[in-house]
């Protein structure tokens, strides 16, 4: 770094031709200056100035030395503008992690808008299921629906997500419609493998009281749009996040069954580690996730549960 602060400073003595002229530009005493030059030339081994009590010239050692300065301390004043900007305005690769099937219907479909309003910005999404380490990972955000547990990990709630126990009409014409939880026992349910209970399903009745149900079913899977396709073929009965079934509940292929019995809410939020200068990439992709998906999410309008 010394040698940096020396070289800087033989620039500005080149520039305006004085040693005087130069501890004034950069609010120096003018033995600084000068120390800073002769430390310098001591270094290199060569003169860089010839000095008369009139004027400064440069050798030819000093000539060479001032033309690769100039551009090296143009390069590092860009670098430091360029680092400046990653704090000011979006811009750099920003990597996010997010469930598969969410990713699929709905951020997917948004992340377009998002780059184009923040051209800066290059986009790594990482789809899973599972719930990453974003620090052990190198993850900037990640997108996590549920119920979140305590974690050093900063949250910001996008919007609600509720569920919805559901199934086509073909399949209730043929078994008939559950009217209380346990009427679930007769009928086939459609499994969710990756819950932590994925054979009992959890709902709250009208008075507040919790119902928690054993479900059978021949099919079980990891995914849920393989469960909702399962569901629109006939398959059983289904319990989804809402995200899954705007268009199926708004056209009919699928009914809610079981309406005055709530299965758990859910949300999605924007997880993302705690700093105490958050990245204006980071920020800004936040802030995307919540007008996008918030506060009413988009695949929740134009239906409704009945009473």
């Amino acid at each position: 770094m010394q040698n940096l602060t020396d070289i800087a400073i033989f620039v500005k003595v080149v520039e305006l031709a004085s040693f005087t002229a130069a501890a004034e530009a950069l609010s120096m005493s003018q033995p600084v200056v000068s120390k800073a030059i002769t430390r310098l030339e001591e270094k290199l081994g060569a003169r860089l100035l010839n000095r008369t009590t009139r004027r400064l010239s440069l050798t030819e050692a000093g000539s060479e030395l001032y033309a690769r300065s100039v551009r090296a301390l143009a390069e590092i004043e860009n670098a430091e503008l360029e680092v400046a900007r990653f704090q000011t305005e979006p811009r750099g690769l920003l990597r996010v992690s997010a469930p598969m099937s969410f990713s699929i219907l709905h951020l997917g479909p948004a992340i377009q808008a998002f780059l184009t309003r923040f051209p800066g910005v290059t986009l790594e999404l990482n789809l899973d299921d599972r719930q990453v380490d974003l620090v052990e990972e190198g993850f900037d955000v990640a997108v996590r629906i549920g119920r979140l547990q305590d974690s050093n990990l900063i949250a910001r709630k996008i919007a609600p997500c509720r569920q919805v126990l559901c199934a086509s009409p073909a399949y209730l014409a043929q078994r008939g419609e559950p009217e209380r939880p346990e009427d679930l026992l007769e009928h086939r349910c459609i499994l969710y493998s990756l819950l932590s209970a994925p054979r009992e399903w959890r709902l709250v009745g009208p008075e507040g009281e919790l119902h928690t149900v054993p479900i059978n079913g021949t099919i079980q899977s990891n995914n849920g749009l393989v469960n909702r396709a399962a569901a629109l073929a006939g398959g059983g009965i289904v319990l989804l996040p809402t995200f899954y079934l705007g268009e199926q509940l708004r056209s009919g292929a699928l009914r809610p069954v079981l309406c005055k019995f709530k299965p758990q809410e859910l949300a999605v939020y924007a997880v993302y580690p705690e700093r105490r200068n958050l990245m204006p990439k980071v920020r800004a992709f936040v802030d995307f996730l919540a007008t996008t998906f918030g506060p009413e999410p988009p695949w929740e309008q134009g239906w409704s549960l009945p009473d």
